[in-house]
């Protein structure tokens, strides 16, 4: 695995480091050696995956509010994805800014956010599938997000948005 530091303190690309041969590759999606190395939270105890039919689908900005706090580590697996992540972590250098990438299940691309991110992405193949692996469990509790379209950031979506939830519509817009 191959740890890329971003413009976001703590949050990293990843990757794959892969071996060929005539049958095709192997490669190390995941190791908590690796994540401990980089100063990463790697207390991974869910994964979830998300489906999406259509190209242009929005989902997120999702978070958590401690003490259910989640770190994320993100992959695509079917299709591709533009990933975003923005840091609200209060007193952090680089809080408000955001960083997107392609990930697709080609490239072998991922992503890691550490807790007080934000992260969202929008699908830019039909039939994309993504997952991604927290350090906390879904609470509702805990749960709230930005507005995907919230000036104070101003994320650069590649796609017109053919889809979003009802409540990633009424997410309430960024107050610092």
């Amino acid at each position: 695995m191959e740890f890329v530091e971003i413009n976001l303190k703590g949050a990293y690309a990843i990757r794959f480091k892969k071996i060929e041969d005539e049958r095709g590759y192997f490669t190390r999606a995941w190791c908590k050696d690796e994540f401990l190395k980089h100063g990463l939270n790697p207390g991974q105890t869910q994964l979830n995956t998300a489906y999406s039919l259509r190209r242009g689908t929005v989902r997120g900005m999702h978070f958590q509010l401690p003490p259910d706090a989640e770190a994320k580590f993100i992959r695509c697996t079917r299709g591709a994805i533009y990933d975003v992540i923005i840091d609200l972590r209060a007193g952090s250098p680089t809080l408000g800014q955001w960083y997107g990438a392609e990930l697709t299940s080609e490239n072998g691309l991922m992503l890691y956010a550490p807790e007080g991110f934000a992260h969202g992405y929008q699908t830019l193949q039909d039939d994309s599938e993504m997952y991604y692996m927290t350090t906390a469990p879904y609470s509702p509790a805990s749960a709230r997000g930005v507005r995907h379209d919230d000036p104070a950031f101003g994320v650069e979506w590649p796609l017109p948005v053919s889809s979003i939830s009802a409540a990633d519509q009424k997410w309430p817009h960024y107050v610092p």
